[in-house]
């Protein structure tokens, strides 16, 4: 027996636990222990029931992530997988309960399809997550779960990955009952009760399985359902195609399938991307030179300076996550309309299904408006959201000073401004950060935590541990302008603009982008923004710009003309009353009108060349941002990017994204934009550098720490 699964008894009935914290996943040892367990409850004559359940706070949550990149780098062997496993537990001549409290995700399903019967606690939940890691059920998952949930809900569940409740799979047959009260106790109940009645084999039930006619309509609408809400990506379309071969060939055939897409996607870079992604994401949390047991300083209640659409965002990331919140503006009315903006974000909340009234009203509790800084003496927090002017900013700076108590966190929600001369406000530089959140800051999952040279590390850590209390994604990053993000996102929306004024059209751009994969494309993302927050930010930044290096026009001059975007019904596009854009001739005469004055010759422009300028534009700044220590590592950048600025997850992240194509390749086509398009386009020397030694993005590790920055 491994040490990573007991075995027990209950008088008649035999228990095996699977003790593998923190998840209970299947990694090596556990798969050979229950198979043991097994064999053992099948020779021993006493025994005539077994309950399998997991220790801890969890049943299984999954296999071990792990084992996937070890398959495809060759280190590992794929073997038959779990699949003889299933049919052991299946074979099995004593009914078998799966007791399922906690999570029963991806392997941990399918071992608990393969039992004879599944009962649960109220509030375990059960999944196919697979697609989200790029990959599908890789263990008779898609051919045994439309068998007890039927077809239409298997295909949601495999295609979408997201998981049900219990008593919703208790509605679809996942699960046989719900045990109030002890679990264990109520399974070893039920698994007497069973004795002597026939043990059905999960891939023997066939009475779900449906006809051609009926599921042809299921497996369409799921396809289109896939390549609208998951385009670009290949797991949800084979996880289809798997569920559909369940419904048409045994059992047997069908897994073959399985197994064939299966590997298919495990070999892909879009698994690859995303296993990056899923590891990255625990990887942004963990900072080189902040030991774990920095202190921490308990933030239970906050002040948000600036009630308008940034700030009354921010007012409800806090409160959402049950903090106290002083939102301040100096307007009554603006606070008023704040507050209005606020109650209308959570009415439409609700009307989503999204929270209950309840919930709502007990976060407008915690939100009180007030117009002066009486009160801020008694918060753990402030976070400024003005105007982005760093005239205005250091006022409030100084004000908050003045009117925090020693201690208290100074927070600015800057985008591109120095957190150092924000600090130099104030009297107390270590207890100042920058709180960089993503518009809609209550819905992007992003946050940019922003380290001056004086933050201190207690600072940092409350930072970077509040930011998963808030449910967002923490990355720390140094201060420079327009820290990673935005600094990234100038070259790529710089590129956008001179490909318009060198002859592409603009939806030719925005589609060549969009179709890559991005959310939306850079000019209609402009239009979304405000083209006026980054023609207020040009200016401000202006005298730093080299004399003579090329800049782009078009967008300032849309701006001279009051078209802002969406806000104005009209900037790059035009738009109806539903915010739809549309083509608008008087921007593409003006366009033509523009580039002839300053000269600039017209050509036609390939969907390949909109890509290579506007991607490689960001890989080219990140290389430089890695060089500089202003990202801890490569994959800080990707995580900056999938969740603040719609860079596709299938695609890892612009460095990952890079790494994938080959940095030799990525060096040679920038070289190429370099000799074309002049200075902007110079290799950044950490590229040159790592091209020449056949390195990646993800092999470099910056040996400064960030505070050098």
């Amino acid at each position: 027996m491994s040490d990573l699964v007991q075995l027990t008894k209950d008088q008649d009935v035999a228990i095996i636990t699977i003790n593998n914290p923190p998840v209970n996943a299947l990694g090596p040892g556990v798969p050979e222990g229950i198979s043991q367990a097994v064999k053992e409850v099948t020779q021993d004559e006493s025994v005539k029931a077994a309950v399998l359940m997991g220790a801890g706070r969890t049943f299984v949550a999954g296999a071990d992530i792990k084992e996937f990149g070890k398959i495809t780098s060759g280190k590992t062997a794929r073997g038959a997988g779990l699949l003889p496993l299933l049919r052991q537990i299946e074979d099995c001549p004593k009914p078998v309960v799966m007791a399922i409290h906690g999570t029963a995700f991806g392997g941990g399903l399918e071992l608990a399809m393969s039992g004879h019967h599944r009962v649960g606690a109220p509030d375990a939940q059960v999944g196919q997550p697979e697609v989200k890691l790029g990959i599908i059920p890789g263990a008779g998952g898609t051919q045994r779960l439309p068998r007890l949930a039927g077809v239409a809900k298997a295909v949601e569940m495999c295609a979408q990955g997201n998981p049900i409740p219990a008593r919703e799979a208790l509605d679809y047959g996942i699960l046989d009952r719900l045990i109030e009260g002890d679990l264990l106790t109520g399974a070893i109940a039920f698994a007497r009760a069973v004795l002597g009645k026939p043990a059905p084999k999960t891939r023997e039930r066939n009475q779900k399985l449906g006809t051609p006619e009926q599921n042809a309509p299921i497996f369409a609408a799921a396809r289109e359902l896939a390549r609208q809400k998951q385009r670009g990506m290949i797991a949800p379309l084979a996880a289809i195609d798997a569920v559909e071969a369940a419904t048409r060939l045994p059992f047997d055939e069908g897994c073959e399938v399985e197994r064939k897409l299966f590997n298919d996607c495990l070999f892909s870079d879009q698994s690859k991307a995303f296993i990056h992604v899923f590891f990255g994401e625990r990887e942004v949390a963990k900072i080189p030179d902040i030991p774990k047991e920095t202190p921490i300083i308990p933030v239970n209640s906050v002040a948000v300076v600036g009630a308008g659409t940034m700030g009354g965002g921010i007012a409800m990331v806090f409160a959402n996550a049950g903090i106290r919140v002083l939102l301040k503006d100096a307007d009554p009315p603006a606070l008023d309309r704040g507050m209005e903006v606020i109650r209308k974000n959570y009415s439409s909340s609700v009307r989503r299904g999204r929270f209950t009234q309840q919930f709502v009203d007990e976060r407008l509790q915690l939100i009180k408006p007030v117009l002066g800084y009486d009160d801020f003496d008694k918060v753990d927090m402030a976070v400024e959201a003005v105007f982005e002017g760093m005239q205005l900013k250091k006022e409030v700076f100084g004000q908050l000073d003045r009117g925090c108590r020693p201690g208290a966190i100074l927070a600015s929600n800057t985008s591109t401004l120095s957190i150092d001369e924000i600090a130099s406000a104030t009297a107390r530089p270590e207890a100042v950060i920058g709180t960089h959140f993503f518009s809609p800051a209550n819905v992007m999952r992003l946050l940019e935590i922003v380290r001056g040279k004086a933050s201190s590390k207690a600072v940092i850590a409350t930072c970077m541990q509040l930011s998963k209390k808030l449910g967002k994604v923490g990355v720390l990053v140094g201060n420079c302008r327009g820290f990673v993000g935005n600094r990234m996102f100038g070259p790529y929306r710089r590129e956008a603009q001179f490909l318009v004024e060198e002859g592409a059209s603009i939806e030719a751009v925005d589609q060549a982008l969009y179709d890559f994969g991005m959310a939306m494309g850079p000019l209609a993302t402009g239009d979304l923004a405000g083209l006026d927050v980054g023609w207020r930010i040009r200016k401000e930044f202006r005298h730093l710009e080299k004399p003579g290096t090329r800049q782009p026009f078009a967008e300032d001059r849309l701006c001279e003309m009051g078209r802002y975007g969406q806000k104005t019904g009209a900037g790059w596009y035009k738009y109806d009353e539903n915010r739809r854009a549309i083509l608008d001739p008087e921007v593409v005469d003006s366009l033509r009108k523009w580039s002839a004055e300053a000269g600039i010759p017209q050509r036609k422009i390939s969907p390949e060349e909109i890509v290579d300028r506007c991607i490689l534009a960001l890989v080219n700044e990140g290389a430089r941002i890695l060089e500089e220590g202003i990202a801890v590592r490569a994959v800080d950048i990707d995580i900056i990017y999938l969740n603040g600025y719609g860079f596709p997850a299938y695609r890892g992240g612009p460095m990952w994204y890079a790494d994938t194509v080959g940095l030799n390749k990525v060096r040679d086509r920038i070289s190429e934009f370099h000799r074309q398009q002049g200075e902007l386009w110079e290799p950044a020397p950490l590229l040159k550098r790592l091209a020449q030694e056949g390195k990646t993005f993800a092999e470099y590790h910056q040996s400064q720490d960030l505070t050098a920055a």
